[in-house]
């Protein structure tokens, strides 16, 4: 099986003790992964901006102990958080088959976001990528001829098994996640760079992040996804996914704005619309998102601007648009979108090309 090629051969010894930083981006999906199956694996083809500034910078400090129970202590902006216990005890439960000095050591895992948690901006993604890249480091220093393309792939298979989401964050600028017949070395297991034509529009394109709602979602993201068991929906879902795959292969290579308006907004809505439609049925949707999509289009309208819109599992809203727009869009939100924004709070983001260790 592909997975035995992450089984780590015996360990001849560990270090006492060591601390490996590395700072890890979100990342927005243009074509939507909603609803899994097995282990962490997608019913669906995902395709994904990486972004720069959105990101999550995670430090891990450990020393020996006797082989055991799982030992660590997770601290966010320098303050314990209990609460994320139970995910980082899943994922450790998860891959210490593949990384079984988990066992070895007391972890001291210290994280922070530039951007509000748990609030539709794939922190997830971000966050649990940081982990699995600081992991995976401590065993490179065991491995020390381990390559890059090895180590990015076991990182992103890693941190699949924590967050789907963040198979997408370890490289990019464009990720592809989920096997497709049109789309060479895709894989359920992990997520990779894309490596087909690309139109220049595309280099350094911009998302904006309106931050309508920075609190705690209702529905986390994994509860949605379970409600896509037995959805009426689902299937034909899975199969518009796939076909959207392959129109977005097209408008990336031709660079058709227009044609990648449509696409890119209609799987934000459909994203939202499956939310809609489960059982139980439920909105992460706010009032002021639709405010904030209803302007996008009469912008577009009066305009003529490449400006649109995605969402993620929130009520936040992406503003995509190219860098040539920039200044425009701006005026924009400065003018009438902030208002629509908690505490006229935005972020202003671009794609960006995945993750990277920092000096310890």
């Amino acid at each position: 099986m592909q997975i035995e090629r992450y089984l780590p051969k015996t360990y001849n010894s560990l270090p006492e003790e060591g601390s490996v930083t590395w700072e890890s981006p979100s990342n927005i999906a243009l074509v939507k992964y909603w609803g899994k199956y097995g282990e962490q694996l997608p019913k669906n083809t995902s395709l994904s901006f990486t972004l720069s500034h959105c990101k999550t910078t995670t430090t891990i400090h450990y020393t020996k102990k006797e082989e055991g129970d799982f030992s660590f202590k997770v601290l966010l902006d320098g303050v314990e958080k209990t609460d994320f216990r139970p995910k980082i005890e899943t994922f450790f439960e998860r891959i210490v088959v593949y990384l079984p000095f988990l066992r070895s050591y007391d972890f001291v895992i210290e994280t922070s976001n530039s951007f509000p948690h748990s609030s539709g901006i794939a922190s997830s993604a971000s966050g649990m990528s940081a982990l699995a890249l600081c992991l995976l480091s401590i065993e490179r220093e065991l491995y020390p001829d381990m390559t890059d393309a090895y180590f990015n792939e076991k990182a992103s298979f890693l941190s699949r098994l924590g967050s789907g989401s963040a198979a997408r964050s370890i490289e990019g600028p464009i990720m592809v996640w989920g096997e497709h017949s049109a789309i060479a070395d895709s894989s359920n297991l992990y997520a990779t760079a894309y490596k087909e034509k690309v139109h220049p529009v595309f280099e350094n394109y911009q998302d904006t992040v309106l931050l309508v709602d920075i609190g705690q979602k209702k529905v986390s993201s994994t509860v949605g996804h379970n409600l896509m068991h037995n959805h009426p929906y689902a299937e034909n879902r899975f199969a518009q996914a796939q076909e959207n795959i392959v129109k977005l292969q097209d408008v990336l290579a031709n660079g058709d704005l227009d044609q990648f308006i449509s696409l890119v907004e209609s799987e934000a809505l459909t994203l939202h619309a499956m939310m809609l439609t489960s059982m139980p049925y439920y909105i992460l949707m706010s009032p002021n998102t639709l405010k904030v999509i209803e302007a996008i289009w009469a912008y577009r309208e009066e305009t003529g601007s490449k400006l649109c819109f995605t969402l993620d599992a929130g009520a936040n809203v992406h503003l995509l648009y190219p860098e040539s727009e920039k200044q425009a869009v701006l005026e924009l939100i400065k003018n009438k979108l902030f208002v629509y924004c908690q505490k006229g709070q935005y972020i202003c983001d671009s794609v960006g090309l995945g993750a990277k260790r920092l000096a310890p």
